[in-house]
């Protein structure tokens, strides 16, 4: 839950020296009857207040927020499932797909395993006051998934090739440290503790869903999170920096490769290209007590889900799947619609049309010609081939999955419900399989499979890079060439091998031969199924990139907005859950987002103020 800290910074700076603290004199007036009157002589087929294009974490917590101030509000999604990169989708025993719009009542999906296409980790959602940003995107829209908590995690090392279990925590860690690492680990991780701790503690006081891009942040921020504010204000210099190991004196190899893997999981990037402020909330994570992970009842369906009711309970809000948007209309500079890709049907939009796709998408629904300020920032992000080696904005590495239902004797009993595998620190943690996650989520949550099987989801964490896919691209949208396609399908089953050897380490009975169901999910499966450029989860950018820097929530175009893992946030649940609440925020007013805001509950203490619950 790394997320926004250096985007926090500068809002709250960039405020400061626009207003010179003032409070803000017209917030009080809802933007959406601010705007001039649309005056368009194209024939809508239906009017709402605002449309957001897609369904994932961010697009979801954006719509409902709106939903909640009592706009009326269509999400649109292109694939037949809601959750974007956090979707789930079931098959049956046969390995059938069943759209979970065929699935008449709850009974059904008893006999199906339920794949999660996107994260499998969580925390800070159980507990009633966190400083998640999802957690408050539940608050406040008043929905929510019930919630199963554990503590067990298995690792396989270099150092420990055996593997290890464990409780996670504080003293659990300083074991592992001890042990793989050795007194100097220890050293090492007490001494950064004790320099990113001050740090960690001015960002946690500040709920995310309370940032917002103008003057108004003095009210929602200011105001009621004095103590973090401030903090924040004092370290802002720091919040830019990335994680220098070797600035901050780390000298074990075990806890720099450690750090180096624990922000490649949350981020997508080494330590040395993330925030220090980012492994600062990581580091201070370690000394929760009584820590434990989360994991939705029902899945990251059942998450998605709760996000999709929070529109869809408001009168005139929906979200329509199936549903894929061809243009965003704009005239005059200002985004008034949609048009969709199947039927041609317009969609007005009276106050703002949110693009939750990515990047490419989020450029490619306008027209090159519109808007010469919007064409002047498609250039400087695409260039001329969207590809990072002409130049292009560089994007993360995509992903190998691998989704399996397995009989239920086929995974000891006493396997913990997900663990982690590194096969070789020398060659860098980004290095082509060598780190994988592996979730049973049916070990947490029985319901996920049928009864008497698990399900496992198993995935390469963001080193599958795209380019060694780019040859079988022409395969992309014919499914029956893919599998006729011998070089295809090797190289597939090659690059999935390594998450087989995963899942192996701790179950050696799952093998091919043995399991009932298996799908393989490649870089062109993300491309094709999310429409995510070169089947990409996010925007690469390092700290300090002189080149390029985070697109904002707002765009060039009045009226159009976009949240989700391309915008200022980054990659990951909480910082897409707080990209929605940004652009939200964007579009009410301050009063709006104060009323939305009471409903958070942070950890008490954490830099509370006179208007602060």
């Amino acid at each position: 839950m790394k997320i926004l800290a250096a985007t926090l910074a500068v809002v709250l700076l960039s405020a400061a020296s626009n207003s010179a603290f003032r409070p803000p004199p017209a917030v009080a007036v809802r933007r959406r009857f601010n705007l001039s009157p649309l005056k368009s002589s194209i024939i809508a087929d239906e009017e709402v207040d605002c449309i957001v294009i897609g369904s994932g974490i961010g697009g979801l917590s954006c719509a409902g927020l709106l939903a909640a101030t009592g706009r009326t509000v269509k999400v649109l999604e292109k694939h037949y499932e809601i959750g974007g990169c956090a979707h789930e989708f079931y098959m049956d025993l046969n390995g059938k797909t069943v759209p979970s719009a065929s699935i008449k009542n709850l009974s059904e999906r008893k006999d199906l395993f339920h794949f999660e296409a996107g994260p499998s980790l969580y925390s800070g959602l159980s507990d009633e006051r966190s400083p998640n940003p999802l957690k408050h995107i539940f608050q406040m829209i008043e929905e929510e998934p019930e919630w199963i908590t554990y503590d067990q995690w298995g690792a396989f090392l270099p150092e420990a090739p055996e593997g290890y279990q464990m409780s996670i925590g504080a003293e659990n860690f300083l074991k592992i440290l001890r042990t793989y690492g050795g007194e100097e680990a220890v050293e090492d991780w007490e001494m950064l503790a004790k320099s990113l701790r001050p740090m960690a503690s001015g960002i946690k006081g500040i709920p995310h869903a309370a940032i917002r891009s103008d003057a108004g942040i003095f009210l929602t921020v200011g105001a009621k999170y004095p103590k973090s504010f401030y903090n924040v204000l004092r370290y802002a210099p720091a919040f830019s920096e990335s994680f220098d190991l070797d600035e901050l004196g780390l000298k074990s190899e075990f806890l720099r490769n450690y750090l180096d893997m624990l922000a490649f999981l949350l981020q997508g990037l080494p330590a040395n290209q993330t925030l220090k402020v980012v492994m600062a909330f990581m580091v201070d994570d370690f000394f929760k007590e009584n820590a434990v992970m989360d994991f939705p009842k029902g899945g990251s369906g059942a998450l998605m889900g709760a996000l999709a009711r929070g529109v869809t309970k408001r009168k005139g809000c929906s979200v329509d799947i199936s549903t894929a948007v061809d243009e965003v209309i704009i005239e005059n500079n200002r985004a008034i619609g949609v048009r969709l890709a199947k039927s041609g049907k317009i969609i007005r939009a009276k106050e703002a049309v949110i693009s939750n796709a990515d990047l490419t998408n989020t450029f490619n629904f306008v027209p090159e010609g519109v808007s010469p300020n919007f064409d002047e920032e498609r250039k400087k992000f695409l260039g001329n081939t969207n590809n990072p080696k002409d130049g292009s904005v560089p994007y993360c590495k995509s992903f190998m999955h691998l989704h399996l239902g397995v009989k239920s004797e086929l995974i000891p009993e006493d396997a913990p419900p997900q663990w982690t595998v590194v096969q070789d620190w020398s060659k860098g943690i980004e290095f082509i399989g060598n780190v994988v996650v592996v979730s049973v989520g049916s070990k947490l949550d029985q319901s996920m499979a049928p009864p008497g099987y698990h399900v496992i989801h198993a995935y390469t964490a963001g080193n599958e890079p795209y380019e060694d896919w780019e040859q079988f691209e022409h395969l992309m949208d014919d499914a029956a060439a893919r599998d006729k396609d011998e070089a295809y399908q090797a190289f597939k089953n090659a690059r999935a091998q390594p998450i087989w050897d995963a899942i192996q380490k701790r179950a050696p009975a799952v093998t091919k031969e043995s399991v009932t169901v298996e799908k393989v999910a490649t870089p062109l499966t993300h491309a094709r199924f999310l429409s995510r450029h070169r089947g990409n989860y996010g925007l690469a950018i390092p700290p300090g990139d002189e080149g390029f820097s985070f697109p904002g929530v707002t765009t060039p175009i009045e009226g159009y907005y976009r949240c989700g893992d391309s915008t200022t946030s980054g990659i990951g649940v909480p910082a897409t859950a707080s990209s929605g609440a940004l652009c939200a925020n964007s579009i009410m007013s301050v009063w709006e987002q104060l009323e939305l805001n009471s409903k958070i509950k942070m950890p008490i203490g954490y830099g509370q103020g006179p208007f602060s619950n």
